[in-house]
This record gives C-alpha cells, sequence and structure tokens, in this order.
C-alpha cells in the first residue's frame, strides 16, 4: 500500500516552486461546494492558436465527489468562487461557460475532451491537483502531467510540456469523447472577465 501510494503522490512533491500561493479559507470552500449531475469524469480543455495551431495553456475539469477546476498557471478568475492554488471550487455548468468563452476568441480555439472515469479515479486525480500546490507560469501542462502520472486509465498520456501533446495524448484514450469550440470575440479578452464578474451567480 506504501508502495502504491508513493507512485501515485511522489510526482506532486517533485512539482515546480515558485508560484505565489493561494489559499481560500475552508468556509468559503465548503459553501461554493458543487456537486454536479451525470456520471463521473474527467475532461482536459487545450486552447489552441488559431493561427499557427500550436497550444497556448491546459486546463482539468474534474467531476468526482464535487466539481473542481485545475487550471495551473491560469488567468481566468471569478470573485464569487474560492481557489487554493490553482484548484477552483464550484464550477458549476455556468462557470464552465465563462471559463470557454474567456479563453475562445478569433485568436485561439478551446478543444474540450471529456473521459468517463470511475468515482474512485476522479476522486484521487481531485486529490493530486488539490495536493499539487500552486503552479508557476508556463507550467500548466508538465503540471497536469504529473497529476495524471500512474492514475489507473491514463497510463498512456505523455509527460509533456506542450499542451498540444496533452490533448493529442488524450484523444487515443478509450470512449474520449471531443468537441471544438471557436469564437469570434476580439484578441483583446481582458474585458470578458469583467463582464463575468459583474454577473454574480453562479448557476
Amino acid at each position: 500500500m506504501k508502495r502504491l501510494f508513493f507512485a501515485l503522490f511522489a510526482p506532486l512533491f517533485l512539482s515546480a516552486c515558485g508560484a505565489e500561493p493561494i489559499w481560500a479559507p475552508d468556509e468559503a470552500v465548503a459553501e461554493a461546494r458543487y456537486e454536479h449531475v451525470g456520471p463521473t469524469s474527467v475532461t482536459l480543455y487545450t486552447v489552441l492558436s488559431t493561427r499557427s495551431g500550436t497550444g497556448a495553456h491546459a486546463g482539468l475539469l474534474i467531476n468526482g465527489s464535487e466539481r473542481v477546476l485545475f487550471d495551473p498557471a491560469g488567468t481566468w478568475r471569478h470573485p464569487k468562487l474560492p481557489e487554493r492554488n490553482d484548484v477552483h471550487f464550484g464550477i458549476t455548468p455556468k462557470m464552465v461557460d465563462f471559463y470557454i468563452d474567456y479563453h475562445a476568441r478569433e485568436t485561439y480555439d478551446v478543444v474540450e475532451q471529456t473521459i468517463m472515469v470511475s468515482p474512485e479515479v476522479a476522486d484521487l486525480i481531485m486529490a493530486r491537483a488539490k495536493a499539487y500546490g500552486a503552479v508557476p507560469k508556463a507550467n500548466c501542462t508538465i503540471a497536469i502531467s504529473r497529476v495524471l502520472d500512474g492514475v489507473p486509465g491514463f497510463e498512456s498520456l505523455p509527460m509533456t510540456w506542450f499542451p498540444k501533446r496533452m490533448m493529442e495524448g488524450f484523444a487515443d484514450l478509450q470512449g474520449v469523447q471531443t468537441r471544438r469550440v471557436t469564437d469570434d470575440d476580439a484578441d483583446e479578452n481582458h474585458g470578458v472577465l469583467l463582464v463575468q464578474a459583474g454577473d454574480a451567480r453562479l448557476q
């Protein structure tokens, strides 16, 4: 059992340091908790340049005993959602839409890849994301790689720094469901956060 624990959690302790830690209080996290109806699942979001096709960012939506978003080194925020070191709590369907809308614009598409997993696997991935720590800039994909490393069902995924490479690895997982989101919003997207912040409703 100790050997299994080490194999699954040891990569987390090797995560890069140097990012600014954020730690929302227990009361805020408990109040924001959201349990999503439907099967337990993991969704990889990959932000791709419409000009070069290269990956610019990656995030991981985890639907287990609650639904959280692991957005390592991400810039998306909502004032109603508490955050602990790149893990955002209270991810309702509306917040998922906000996250996608923030990233999808004339210069970037968002690829959504969802795979159904057991409740145990979902909660293992969630625990690892919560334990990972604050993620420095440009470390989004390697952080996701380390969180998923050795998790049952995800053994074939690469250990990579590149969002597109991780996306390609997800495409090979059995049963993955994929969609691509496009948007013609202007490239300057800072105003999107202001608009979203002005909507205080979580649902």
